[in-house]
């Protein structure tokens, strides 16, 4: 079954997500709103599956944010290093479909990975590769502890 984006609330986006960012994002500029955009992956190990949440976090300067979640959920067996290029997979496929909306409204996007730069943790093993993937795309990266789409955002949904 495909899985589809939804809110925070959990009402399923009834659309694809291109059109529904573009719809909200002019409601938010309307509304003289200042965005920033965050987008995260998380992922955690359950017994034999991998539950996968990717996030489309939206900051509003000053006045709070909201956020669009995709659920997903992989039986494949992954070293931590392979998990975490895939969530930054995640990421960049998100944004890809969606930057071009942010640049036409002067927005600034961020792409979050939940790796530690930290050598001591397990995660840093993906750092220099998610790193080069993201802003090989051009894309800003920002890692732990900065990057809390991923490490708080996408985490909650996967915990």
């Amino acid at each position: 079954m495909e899985q589809q984006w939804r809110k925070l609330d959990g009402t399923l986006v009834g659309q694809p997500i291109a059109d529904e960012i573009r719809e909200v994002v002019a409601r938010e500029k309307a509304a003289g709103h200042e965005l920033k955009v965050c987008i995260g992956a998380d992922s955690q190990v359950k017994g034999s599956v991998t539950e996968f949440a990717t996030v489309i976090v939206f900051i509003r300067k000053g006045k709070g944010g909201f956020m669009y979640i995709l659920p997903e959920v992989s039986r494949r067996k992954m070293s931590i290093k392979e998990r975490m290029l895939l969530e930054v997979a995640k990421s960049i496929d998100a944004a890809y479909g969606l930057y071009r909306i942010f640049a036409l409204y002067g927005i600034e996007m961020e792409l979050h990975a939940d790796i530690n730069a930290n050598p001591k943790f397990r995660s840093n093993e993906a750092l220099k590769e998610a790193m080069g993937y993201i802003m090989g795309l051009g894309f800003v990266f920002r890692a732990k502890p900065h990057a809390f789409a991923s490490s708080s955002c996408a985490n909650k949904v996967v915990q």
